[in-house]
C-alpha cells in the first residue's frame, strides 16, 4: 500500500509541476525548486520528488545543470499541451462517446451537451 500511494505522490507532484509550467508560474529557461525544496514543501521524501524530475527530465520537460538546479526546457508548455491532450482523448473523449453509444445518445445531442457543459465551466 505504501508503494501505492509513493506511486501516486510522485505522480501527483509531477502533473502540479507541468501545471505550474503551464500557468507560467515556471517560465522557459528558469530555475525550478530543488529536490530539497520539493520534498521539504510538499513533504515528501526526496526519492519520491527525484521520481517527478527523473520523469520530466526523460520528457524533456526540465533539464538540469550540474551544480546549479533543474530549469524548465525550451518549448515544455507545448510539449505538456501535446501529451496531455493525447492522453485527454483517452481518457476521456473515448469513454464518453462509449457511454454516449450505450446510451443512445446521438452526436448531435452529445455535441450539444459537451457545449452546455463548456460555456457552464
Amino acid at each position: 500500500m505504501a508503494q501505492n500511494n509513493d506511486q501516486l505522490a510522485y505522480i501527483k507532484l509531477k502533473e502540479w509541476l507541468e501545471d505550474e509550467i503551464l500557468a507560467g508560474s515556471f517560465p522557459e529557461n528558469t530555475q525550478i525548486p530543488s529536490v530539497a525544496e520539493l520534498s521539504v514543501s510538499f513533504k515528501l521524501n526526496h526519492i519520491t520528488v527525484l521520481k517527478s524530475v527523473n520523469l520530466l527530465s526523460e520528457a524533456d520537460i526540465i533539464y538540469k545543470k550540474r551544480g546549479v538546479g533543474m530549469f524548465v526546457a525550451e518549448g515544455a508548455p507545448d510539449k505538456i499541451r501535446i501529451q496531455r491532450q493525447s492522453e485527454f482523448y483517452s481518457n476521456y473523449i473515448v469513454s464518453m462517446v462509449s457511454e454516449a453509444k450505450k446510451l443512445g445518445i446521438p452526436i448531435d445531442e452529445l455535441l450539444k451537451m459537451t457545449e452546455r457543459g463548456y460555456e457552464n465551466e
